[in-house]
């Protein structure tokens, strides 16, 4: 075994935006969207995420087009939210380390990633 070591600021401010990642994804998959609601959804999904220890800012942006998409394809007037109709960043401040992450469409797959870290000792 190794010896134990201190995670750095920039290390912590990492697994911070992970953990809003993974509530926001968690939390929110399968909650019923229509075009009607995408917004105020979205401003919820930010204010809840912001609540979190050490978030400094989230932005959520509906992909209307794709969920015009897929509600042409449903029998109803509303479908469940999925990680392909989001776009978001989350920015997160450690001890003044920040980590700007994105989670974006690629490849049809909704990838979450560090953008940037910014204050590393």
């Amino acid at each position: 075994m190794t010896d134990d070591v201190t995670p750095t600021d920039a290390e912590t401010a990492c697994f911070e935006a992970g953990i809003k990642f993974g509530s926001l994804y968690h939390q929110f998959a399968g909650t019923p969207i229509s075009p009607a609601s995408a917004d105020s959804l979205a401003r919820a999904i930010e204010d809840s995420i912001e609540n979190q220890p050490h978030c400094t800012a989230v932005t959520v942006d509906v992909r209307e087009e794709e969920l015009e998409e897929a509600l042409t394809e449903a029998s109803a007037e509303y479908t469940e939210l999925t990680g392909r109709f989001l776009e978001v960043e989350i920015v997160v401040d450690y001890e003044g380390c920040e980590v700007v992450t994105r989670m974006e469409m690629e490849d049809g797959y909704p990838l979450m990633r560090l953008e940037s870290v910014g204050g590393r000792e």
